[in-house]
């Protein structure tokens, strides 16, 4: 920014879209403290800085287009513990909520710059892209460099609010993933094991009457009959005179 004044501010954006680590919650109210002393003017570190996100968005959505939805899917089919029904769940998902996922993104720490790659994927419109990606970004932006436009010297204290911001974010994150991988492990376990356990907490039946005999069939041979032998015929009726 002291070399290149608001164009600087924008390629620093442009290159926090592409490497996340680098925080524009340092960044925006940096400009905006920068503005506050003459070095730029505000307007022109609003611009700047959301061309910049444009730019580093745009990028991420060419890698997503050029990956296309195929590599994706075998790529994401070698990880561990998922299944291409997943890509296609997230697929969907993404079609049916994909603009607001694009414009609410761009408010969210790190995956303000991951949600380009999907919607390069999918070949979102490149011009509904452009639209949202402007829109989200300059109201994030703004925020910041106003914020640190207004603060003057005290800009770092943004910081200090925006990063318990992504804590919460990220611990969100983090605890969604376990939970998948946690549910995952329990689908694929086999389908014995979690039989055997529940048989083994199955407590047997008792039953207070002893097994009733079978009735003997009708076609059984008299009591007193060796087994295997036919019983004796029966002689002719006499016949009526």
């Amino acid at each position: 920014m002291d070399t290149m004044g608001a164009p600087g501010a924008g390629l620093a954006i442009a290159l926090e879209n592409l490497f996340p680590p680098l925080p524009s919650e340092v960044i925006l109210p940096l400009a905006g403290f920068a503005a506050s002393t003459g070095q730029m003017s505000l307007l022109a570190a609003l611009l700047w800085t959301t061309a910049g996100s444009v730019v580093g968005a745009l990028a991420l959505y060419g890698v997503g287009a050029l990956l296309g939805r195929d590599r994706t899917v075998a790529l994401a089919g070698r990880l561990p513990l998922v299944k291409v029904a997943d890509i296609e769940k997230t697929e969907a998902w993404f079609l049916r909520h994909g603009t607001k996922a694009v414009f609410f993104g761009r408010m969210i720490p790190v995956f303000r710059s991951l949600i380009s790659v999907p919607a390069g994927v999918e070949r979102m419109p490149l011009p509904v892209f452009l639209g949202l990606t402007t829109l989200g970004s300059a109201l994030w932006n703004a925020a910041f460099v106003c914020a640190g436009y207004l603060l003057g010297d005290n800009w770092a204290e943004v910081t200090t609010v925006v990063s318990a911001y992504s804590k919460v974010v990220l611990i969100g994150a983090a605890v969604a993933l376990v939970a998948f991988v946690a549910a995952r492990i329990v689908r694929q376990r086999p389908k014995g094991a979690r039989g055997t356990a529940r048989q083994a907490t199955t407590v047997p039946r008792r039953t207070d009457n002893p097994p009733r005999h079978p009735q003997r069939s009708a076609t059984a041979p008299p009591a007193g009959t060796p087994e295997g032998s036919s019983p004796p015929p029966r002689p002719p009726a006499r016949e009526a005179r």
